[in-house]
């Protein structure tokens, strides 16, 4: 999808009330350079033995079911129906137009990140996982990767959630971990903080981890909520496991100057999908708000 396609996109959008969800402005998407191909190659090589005799349906049913409390996640800005709020509707649209390029493209892994902490990517995340779930034959992974403050377990009030760390480091198998809503939408989350997150994400563990995730689940999608991209490296050790990146900027406080640095941080790492545009309208380009955290 080319940035003019995006562009028509957003504009053809009709305005909604002050509480609705925007759309995101095009990026340019690039195929990944040679040379980092090569290193999400070697990143996502698996042992032998893990690939072997995957029943994915039976992995599915493996995981343990958990309920979302559909109420308590509309108070939060998170919708599990579309007729709950028109802001459903636009998170829709946003799975539609991400799912064509992603498909395009035959990637299935999208990291969701944004300048700095408090912008609104966990939210953008989960309601986007949601939207994703909705379609009745998919399969859809929500995966928290902001090690050091993982939000989404809270954010979709889930408790009894053990540590990723068990997961990711292969001391635990994905399905005493992961757990299961319905029979669309997988999730990998994580309760306790790791102060050591980039280390344990260029771990070798970690895409190993991550691959046999992707054989045992097979999932049309996998969306990570992704640590913000200007205050540490995490994000950068994160990079080889994706194929692309969203970005989420917050329109009262993100600044031209930070989203141009993220742009040069992801140049020649990973392809730059777009930028949503969080709390904040821009009139002239029609851009509009989500109105959440």
């Amino acid at each position: 999808m080319d940035d003019e396609s995006f562009r028509k996109m957003a504009e053809d959008v009709k305005r909604p009330r002050a509480t609705d969800v925007s759309l995101f402005r095009p990026a340019g998407v690039a195929a990944h350079p040679p040379h980092v191909a090569t290193e999400r190659s070697l990143a996502m090589t698996v042992r032998p033995q893990t690939m072997l005799h995957t029943n994915p349906d039976r992995v599915w049913e493996s995981l343990s079911a958990v309920a979302l409390d559909a109420a308590k996640l509309t108070g939060k800005g998170l919708f599990t129906n579309p007729q709950q709020s028109k802001s459903a509707g636009y998170f829709d649209i946003l799975r539609t137009r991400l799912l064509h390029a992603m498909h395009e493209r035959g990637w299935t892994k999208i990291a969701i990140t944004s300048p700095t902490h408090g912008c609104g990517k966990t939210f953008v995340a989960a309601n986007l996982a949601l939207s994703l779930a909705r379609r009745p034959s998919s399969r859809t992974v929500l995966l928290d990767l902001e090690l050091r403050q993982p939000g989404l377990a809270k954010l979709l009030g889930l408790q009894d959630i053990g540590p990723l760390r068990d997961f990711l480091s292969s001391d635990q198998p994905l399905e005493s971990h992961f757990r299961r809503v319905g029979r669309t939408l997988a999730l990998g989350l994580n309760s306790t903080p790791m102060p050591d997150a980039a280390e344990m994400l260029h771990e070798p563990s970690t895409a190993q981890s991550l691959a046999a995730m992707m054989t045992q689940l097979e999932p049309d999608m996998v969306i990570i909520d992704a640590p913000p991209a200007l205050v540490n490296d995490d994000v950068l050790a994160l990079l080889p496991q994706v194929d692309a990146v969203l970005l989420v900027v917050d329109g009262t406080k993100t600044t031209a100057d930070e989203v141009r640095a993220c742009e040069r941080l992801f140049a020649d790492q990973c392809p730059l999908m777009g930028v949503v545009l969080n709390r904040a309208q821009d009139r002239s380009l029609r851009r509009y708000r989500y109105g959440n955290k």
